[in-house]
């Protein structure tokens, strides 16, 4: 038998690396002489640092803050010029928790002083994994701390933060560290978020960062605010800026820092899948197993699952999906099997403290009915 395991993290409780080496645990229990390819996945959230990691590369450490000035280490990833570096570790919420919410204050400096320092040691390359951030200020810390000028109609700095935007009346990029702009870029996204509206940065994801609706309204305000004034400097339509998909991403970084680098979004899952080779070891494979923390609707747009069950179906593999909580509905929808690991009624605690084991447990006895299955039918 060969079977590929292809997680995302179990947020809280398992990284990518050890949700696969769980999930392969189960599968050779229950079949010994399986040969099992482990593929550890991310889409550009929280965690994909250390799905990359987990294939090499070398891990650095810089000396920043986080989205509130505190201070803190960030990792990430510097291999032949191309540096890695994953948003959550300098601007993450849940490095924030612990402190009062600020939606209109926290800010990306610290991530531009990791991007400083990727340049720094030679990175010519950069990709920034966007999700799981605190902030909505649509990049201008990292744009301040890559040299440009962020101005009120007096010539004075703006406050850092989504807030301080709405007194924005110039962008000056001018003084913008030359490294930076020759630099190859890449923002990979786990959403398709434009920058404004309805579906944009504010209204979907400030909530989560502390926003209440006068909040939300104000950043939405300040965001397109950063988008007229950036997309006057740059020359370009303000189209350009609010309505690419992905330009709501991470609280707008990739927005005017994508059009002033000549940057390109990518689609997290596809990007990791690519990286990974998940299409070469799905290829000729007898079973397929991934999951998550909770799959529900949004697991169907881009996010790992459906990325990795796009590659079962090309080449015609079962898959099933194994995961914390299950959304029926939307499993129905994807026209997937997908259960629970939980053995019966868990409280939150329980699950991560035990996750290692329930996905073990339960990759054992999907395997047992895939090949129970086969026997049947080859009977």
């Amino acid at each position: 038998m060969r079977a590929v395991v292809a997680f995302d993290a179990f947020k809280g409780s398992l990284t990518a690396a050890e949700a696969c080496a769980a999930a392969a645990e189960g599968i050779r229990a229950a079949v010994p002489q399986a040969e099992v390819a482990l593929v550890p996945m991310a889409d550009g959230g929280e965690g994909s640092l250390d799905a990359l990691l987990a294939r090499g590369g070398d891990e650095v450490v810089t000396e920043t803050v986080d989205a509130i000035g505190r201070p803190v280490r960030a990792r990430w990833a510097l291999e032949h010029g191309h540096a890695v570096i994953e948003l959550a570790q300098a601007a993450g919420l849940p490095q924030v928790e612990d402190a009062p919410l600020q939606p209109l204050a926290a800010s990306t400096a610290g991530l531009g002083a990791v991007v400083l320092d990727a340049l720094d040691r030679g990175a010519t390359e950069l990709t920034l994994l966007l999700g799981g951030s605190a902030t909505t200020d649509g990049g201008a810390g990292i744009l301040t701390a890559l040299g440009a000028r962020l101005t009120d109609a007096a010539g004075r700095p703006v406050q850092a933060g989504g807030g301080g935007l709405a007194a924005l009346e110039h962008l000056d990029a001018a003084g913008l560290d030359p490294r930076a702009l020759a630099a190859t870029w890449r923002f990979v996204t786990d959403v398709d978020a434009p920058l404004t509206g309805p579906r944009g940065a504010a209204a979907v994801f400030g909530p989560q960062k502390g926003a209440d609706d006068a909040e939300v309204a104000a950043l939405d305000a300040a965001l397109a605010r950063l988008a007229r004034v950036g997309a006057e400097s740059l020359g370009v339509d303000a189209a350009a800026v609010v309505e690419v998909p992905g330009a709501g991403a991470a609280g707008g970084v990739a927005s005017v820092l994508r059009v002033l680098t000549g940057g390109r979004i990518v689609a997290g899952g596809d990007w990791f899948a690519e990286l990974a080779g998940l299409d070469a070891a799905v290829a000729g494979a007898d079973l397929v197993l991934t999951g998550e923390g909770r799959f529900d609707a949004q697991s169907a747009g881009g996010k790992v699952v459906s990325v990795v069950h796009a590659a079962a179906q090309r080449h015609g593999v079962p898959l099933c999906v194994l995961a914390g909580a299950v959304d029926g509905r939307a499993a129905r929808a994807m026209g997937v099997p997908a259960f629970s690991i939980a053995a019966g009624p868990a409280d939150l605690a329980e699950l991560q403290r035990d996750a290692a084991r329930l996905l073990a447990a339960a990759a054992a006895s999907v395997t047992r009915l895939s090949t129970a299955g086969g026997r049947s039918a080859r009977g």
